[in-house]
């Protein structure tokens, strides 16, 4: 059960950094998931490290974490694929 819901937070936290991301993105589906779960398995280990992962109700500050890193690693790997499938087209 717990990679299904890594899958269900990958999706939503990448769905949510593309549309944040200025521009059209080239990345398909599946790797905005996969750099969707990267990025929040990265914002809940900087969230443990700033000491905010387990607060009383929401926590706010890990998923916060969560989304720039989301934001950071769509953004990064939309370049990285537009780059390799602009070099295999040449």
């Amino acid at each position: 059960m717990g990679w299904l819901w890594a899958i269900i937070v990958g999706l939503v936290l990448g769905l949510i950094a593309k549309a944040i991301i200025p521009g059209k993105q080239h990345v398909p589906l599946w790797l905005t998931v996969i750099l969707g779960m990267i990025g929040g398995i990265a914002g809940n280990a900087i969230a443990r490290a700033a000491g905010v992962d387990a607060t009383a109700g929401i926590d706010w500050w890990r998923h916060v974490f969560q989304l720039v890193m989301a934001v950071i690693l769509v953004g990064l790997g939309d370049r990285a694929w537009t780059a390799a499938r602009g070099s295999r087209r040449a």
